[in-house]
């Protein structure tokens, strides 16, 4: 078993920078695949940025070149670094370890509200 813990969500307003943090319980090493994923109030949860391997990555169209993801396997953290925010990228914002993207484990999500 895995635990992940978001930290790092808040109040910011559009144009500003948030960095969101995934603290694991354990090793992240073996978990080939992680991410995170948001879900604003009345839509789907969705893929926000993920490792789909080791060093593979994969963005939303929506955040790429304002996200990063990055991961410290030393740390056993994975983190997401929001540059340029805007009003639509409100949500809770979860983060995911497993074998694939979406599957495995999930942390209770972290806030994010970006004020226009």
């Amino acid at each position: 078993q895995v635990q992940l813990v978001e930290s790092g969500g808040g109040l910011v307003q559009a144009g500003g920078s948030l960095t969101l943090s995934c603290a694991a319980s354990r090793s992240i090493f073996s978990l080939n695949a992680m991410g995170w994923y948001r879900q604003a109030p009345g839509k789907q949860r969705e893929l926000v940025a993920g490792f789909t391997s080791f060093r593979s990555t994969n963005y939303a169209d929506s955040v790429k070149g304002r996200f990063t993801i990055s991961r410290d396997n030393a740390k056993n953290t994975v983190y997401l670094q929001m540059n340029s925010l805007k009003p639509e990228d409100t949500a809770v914002y979860y983060c995911n370890g497993g074998r694939v993207l979406g599957t495995g484990y999930w942390g209770q999500g972290t806030q994010v509200t970006v004020s226009s």
